[in-house]
């Protein structure tokens, strides 16, 4: 038997056939490939750490931040969630230095299959870490921008025909009624754009496969919150998104729970 203790972060990953999870706790990398099949306790304890300061925060922010910094990073701006709204170029943010190397950079507006094909933007350093964080199985660049503004431009333009958010439930259960490929649906799109933005259009298309460590693909999921339940337990049956599936159908969202101080035992 294995326990780790201390403030846990949002699953990083390696690799995409297949991706290859760890769980962060405290300075510990704990290996969740190897781990499927095992029975796996999460016990909550009570203390949420900001994931940006350290400090301690009753109650945690954007996935992990105290209020002084979720009010106040960089991290947490508004431009994170509404790339259209960033305002970098123009020379204002919250951290100038920090949007030079997060918002004034190439960005790809990309198109992924997450039960339905969706639009979404990530900075060029991301590939393919935001498809894996969102459980894509698969992905196709749409657009390059020199900056995070221009594709948020261009997402907001094809959200007048795609949706922009993953259903989780969907696409934990790799339910999905798309007919259309990916290629198919980057064409249709690419014909809508305006002369303005078509400029940005990106040749390549290059579909990204992603398979994810699942011993079964669960029926039906029932999600589990830490501050209702502190101590979850079940055997591991699977991984993706940022999500751990427990019995094959109880999931928690680890990312959601950034900053919160855990102790975690694996049998």
């Amino acid at each position: 038997m294995s326990v780790y203790t201390g403030n846990i972060k949002k699953l990083k990953t390696e690799g995409i056939t297949p991706v290859h999870y760890y769980l962060p706790v405290a300075d510990n990398l704990v290996n969740l490939n190897s781990s499927l099949g095992k029975k796996i306790s999460i016990e909550y304890t009570g203390k949420i750490n900001c994931i940006k300061c350290g400090r301690k925060t009753t109650k945690s922010f954007s996935q992990g931040y105290c209020y002084p910094c979720f009010k106040k990073s960089p991290e947490t701006e508004e431009c994170v969630l509404r790339p259209e709204l960033c305002r970098a170029h123009d020379g204002i943010a919250r951290d100038m230095e920090y949007a030079a190397s997060h918002c004034l950079i190439d960005h790809f507006v990309y198109l992924s299959l997450t039960g339905e094909i969706k639009v979404g933007v990530t900075r060029h350093t991301q590939i393919p870490v935001r498809w894996i964080d969102q459980g894509a199985t698969a992905a196709i660049c749409f657009a390059k921008t020199p900056n995070r503004y221009l594709a948020g431009i261009i997402e907001v333009f094809l959200k007048k025909f795609l949706p922009d958010k993953t259903n989780w439930r969907n696409m934990l259960m790799g339910k999905t009624e798309e007919t259309r490929t990916l290629k198919e649906v980057k064409d249709i799109c690419m014909n809508k754009l305006t002369p303005e933005l078509v400029i940005y259009a990106f040749p390549d298309d290059t579909i990204t496969s992603v398979e994810y460590p699942c011993i079964q693909v669960p029926r039906s999921v029932n999600s589990i919150d830490l501050d209702k339940t502190p101590k979850i337990t079940g055997t591991l049956t699977g991984i993706k998104g940022q999500y751990l599936i427990l019995d094959n159908k109880n999931v928690i969202n680890i990312r959601k729970f950034g900053g919160y101080d855990v102790i975690c035992t694996i049998e």
